[in-house]
């Protein structure tokens, strides 16, 4: 009977385990990136009881000592994804783990994606400040880092396009003004185009093309239009243009594709430049293959450094640490690389992964966990009642 009070026991701490395991994974139902977990069983060792005289080598003679725990097992089971709106946040859809380094070097994982870029420019996780690690063409892992991309110098103007319609009735043709171009430095220049006809016979029609700053010709070129429309050959009319205090700029003035010679008035236009002025960050996000994108207020975009992800081939090689991070348990069985390849999957920008706990099952195994407890407590209970029967035996 003391034996049984044993049993009972151990049946006691075991359920108590897992209650505290099923407490931990209904806590963290809203826990972005947990893993659920289950508490494993199994029955302890047996011996040979000889209890009914015969042959305690033989199965039937064996009795139990009772329940064991060996552990716990964590369930990577994706949670679903959930959008947050901020570019920061970012979810793995795929077996990929995101890799975090602390202060003092040491690496760990998460599915939880919730960063920021620290004052530093540095991207680190929101919640305890490691880095968000990166991974360079080498394979070596980097942090990802904002240092010297906070501004975009822009580029000069090397393109202008033009379209509509020069009049060729007019004797006198209207210039074409407000052409903005900008030079090496960022400067904007407001430029205009003068068109003059040279000639006219049957076999076509020559204009001369002179780009003005104010009044004074800065380049010029030749256009030749047969049967109202420029030719292949004179359509891109090329000059130089030199800004003050600024290298020269070598210019294409486009008319190739929606310029023409007709009667009418003159509705030529510039429609586009490829310049642009300097400008500063003004967002930052990661795509699917987990490459870092910079915009500007100048409308440019940059590619920054690429996240570096983290899988296994089995949960066995993974220890939670907290803190919704993860630790190498077998080396081995772990691999690194990118967004994008094989079975580390794709980042979900704006998202997150929130946890994976089915509180249906919790539930279920609270039951479970309930009357497994109530039944052990109630062995202790009859061993207990045997033994006062016992006592008051002997006392008799």
């Amino acid at each position: 009977m003391l034996e049984s009070i044993y049993v009972g026991m151990t049946g006691l701490l075991g359920y108590s385990r897992g209650l505290r395991v099923i407490a931990n994974n209904t806590a963290n139902i809203n826990t972005p990136g947990f893993k659920s977990s289950s508490l494993q069983f199994a029955d302890m060792f047996y011996t040979g009881g000889n209890l009914s005289g015969g042959n305690a080598s033989q199965n039937y003679d064996q009795v139990g000592f009772g329940l064991n725990t060996t552990g716990t097992a964590m369930s990577f089971k994706q949670g679903e994804l959930r959008q947050t709106g901020n570019d920061l946040d970012m979810a793995v859809d795929g077996q990929g783990l995101f890799v975090l380094q602390d202060a003092e070097g040491k690496t760990t994982y998460t599915r939880a994606g919730q960063f920021k870029f620290d004052d530093n420019g540095v991207l680190v996780s929101r919640s305890g400040g490691e880095k968000v690690m990166g991974m360079d063409d080498s394979g070596n892992l980097v942090e990802i880092t904002l240092a010297g991309q906070m501004q975009n110098e822009g580029k000069p103007t090397s393109k202008l396009k033009f379209s509509g319609n020069l009049s060729n009735t007019d004797t006198v043709i209207p210039a074409v003004g407000n052409v903005q171009v900008v030079d090496a430095g960022g400067i904007a220049h407001t430029l205009s185009v003068k068109f003059t006809v040279t000639s006219a016979t049957t076999a076509g029609t020559t204009v001369k093309v002179e780009l003005m700053d104010g009044t004074a010709v800065v380049g010029s070129g030749v256009m030749v239009f047969i049967d109202g429309k420029p030719t292949p050959q004179t359509s891109l009319v090329n000059m130089t243009y030199v800004p003050a205090g600024q290298p020269p700029m070598a210019l294409t003035l486009d008319f190739s594709a929606d310029v023409r010679l007709f009667a009418g008035p003159t509705t030529l236009k510039m429609d586009s430049q490829d310049g642009v002025g300097p400008g500063t960050l003004s967002g930052t996000a990661f795509d699917g293959n987990g490459v870092l994108r910079i915009t500007y207020s100048n409308g440019q975009t940059t590619k920054g450094a690429r996240l570096a992800l983290a899988r296994f081939d089995s949960p066995d090689a993974v220890g939670a640490v907290g803190n919704n991070q993860f630790e190498i348990l077998n080396k081995n069985a772990w691999h690194f690389g990118s967004a994008g390849e094989g079975a580390f999957g794709t980042v979900r920008a704006g998202q997150i992964e929130i946890s994976n706990v089915d509180l249906s099952q919790e539930f279920s195994d609270l039951v479970i966990m309930q009357r497994g407890y109530q039944a052990s407590s109630q062995v202790i209970s009859t061993a207990n009642d045997m033994l006062q029967e016992l006592f008051s035996m002997k006392s008799k």
